[in-house]
């Protein structure tokens, strides 16, 4: 084979839970109560803006969860049936995708957003002596004769071809919505109309103009990549782009298996303390109260430390740097999980407190149905609410405490691409006369797209989901009839 797979721990958690997803839209299609709520969430038109926005990063993310090892060519002389080696550098599927750009291509140091020449002089041999000056880049521009010459014009063309390519896709994808919608709106002229008109049950207008702007961004950036880097380099030659698409892997798995993480234990001790009271719930009150107790940052960088402890002296254990560092980075999210339930418990444990009150669940003890069996049937599905509100809300705040953790130093490990990391190697980079700017607005920008983007659609969520603010509006509603 050209190449061997490799499953990381991470790579596993993610396609496991893409699979657990797959069969929750499974259930949902096969409810009718579930599919009326997640109707709600998809009339709206910034909670599915904001879903297509997470959907292009969510593919980010899975293509650079595909790994594999490059198989190295053969040693001259080496016999025909040699075994095969493999590099001991892992690649994923994005990093293949991105061969046909610049973008994997590592310069010497800094160099600015589309520029040809490096970012600082160097001390360069003209004629036989000693000149400073800007040296051009290994990479990036090296199609251009004369650079002071041909930069503007190649750059425009460049950009010209991406955005054309770009309009095209989107409206490649224009002709796919209409064709889905002309059924329903009595051929593809009049879905058309629908759709400009804002006519369609669902946001298909805004949801297309968010796709296409999408097109013409991916396009643009396409477009420019392929002769220089779009977002500059970092002090060691890196691509600050390629960084921010490798980032978003990273901040998806301390988003999603955090929270997996967590809901297990919150799950569990909120619903038993809710529903058994006295010592049990004496009990599992001062668990999470002895845990909240403890200064967050303090308590995980405590755990990090021993994780580290334990990864260095067993570094036999790992066949590549990446395993050893997305062992890390499972492990963080193990700790982070298991130190920040006591939220949610809190949460299940007062709601719980009610519903055991309710006529059905005392009707379930007085039939002698056993106390597990009316958690499991009785009283978890009701509150699925403030799960699935939770789980949307937390995945946010865990990507920008991932930040504040790589920040501090106790975060991924260094070798992995975050944006906390990218966030801490631009304190440095903002101090420097002239100033490196690039790499701090690139993390912050993608950041903010993915941040806002979950925050606009876990709003959607709790709408919907939230059961006092759906009785609020079914009086609101009468009160206007």
């Amino acid at each position: 084979m050209p190449f061997k797979p490799v499953l990381l721990w991470t790579d596993a958690a993610l396609f496991l839970m893409l699979a657990c997803v797959v069969a929750y839209a499974v259930r949902v299609a096969r409810s009718a109560n579930l599919r009326a709520v997640w109707a709600q969430v998809a009339r709206s038109a910034p909670a599915m803006c904001s879903a297509t926005v997470l959907l292009a990063l969510v593919i980010v993310g899975l293509l650079d969860s595909m790994h594999y090892q490059p198989r190295l060519p053969p040693s001259p002389g080496a016999a025909a049936n040699a075994p095969a080696v493999y590099s001991p550098a892992v690649r994923s599927a994005l990093d293949g995708l991105l061969d046909a750009t610049v973008l994997t291509h590592t310069e010497k140091t800094y160099s600015a957003p589309l520029a040809w020449r490096s970012f600082t002089k160097e001390t360069l041999l003209e004629n036989g002596e000693p000149v400073r000056d800007f040296p051009r880049l290994k990479y990036a521009g090296v199609q251009l004769a004369d650079p002071a010459a041909q930069w503007l014009p190649d750059v425009l063309m460049r950009l010209g071809g991406g955005l054309l390519g770009g309009v095209a896709a989107a409206a490649l994808a224009g002709a796919i919505l209409c064709a889905a919608l002309s059924r329903r709106h009595g051929g593809r002229r009049g879905a058309l109309g629908a759709v400009c008109r804002n006519r369609t049950e669902l946001p298909w207008r805004a949801m297309f103009c968010t796709v296409a702007a999408l097109c013409l961004a991916v396009g643009a950036v396409a477009g420019l990549a392929s002769g220089y880097h779009v977002l500059g380099t970092d002090r060691t030659g890196n691509d600050v782009l390629w960084q921010c698409l490798k980032s978003v892997r990273t901040a998806l798995v301390i988003g999603s298996l955090t929270t997996v993480a967590m809901l297990p234990p919150a799950i569990f001790f909120g619903i038993a303390a809710g529903y058994f009271k006295g010592r049990v719930d004496a009990v599992i009150q001062y668990l999470y109260t002895t845990i909240t107790s403890i200064p967050g940052v303090l308590l995980v960088a405590a755990c990090s430390l021993m994780m580290q402890v334990y990864i260095d002296r067993h570094t036999g254990f790992f066949d590549t740097a990446a395993s050893r560092a997305d062992l890390r980075l499972f492990l963080l999210c193990m700790i982070l999980g298991l130190t920040g339930w006591d939220g949610l418990c809190r949460l299940l444990r007062a709601e719980t407190l009610k519903l055991r009150e309710l006529d059905y669940v005392q009707a379930a003890r007085a039939f002698g149905v056993s106390n597990w069996r009316i958690m499991r049937r009785h009283l978890l599905p009701n509150v699925m609410h403030l799960i699935l509100i939770t789980v949307v809300l937390q995945f946010s705040s865990l990507v920008l405490y991932e930040a504040v953790l790589s920040y501090l130093g106790i975060g991924v490990d260094p070798s992995m691409n975050s944006f906390g990391s990218m966030i801490d190697r631009s304190r440095f980079e903002m101090s420097r006369d002239p100033m490196i700017w690039w790499g701090l607005l690139a993390a912050f920008v993608f950041m903010l797209a993915l941040v806002l983007a979950a925050n606009l659609f876990a709003d959607a969520v709790r709408d919907a989901f939230d059961p006092r603010l759906r009785r609020r509006r079914a009086r609101s509603a009468k009160g206007a009839i």
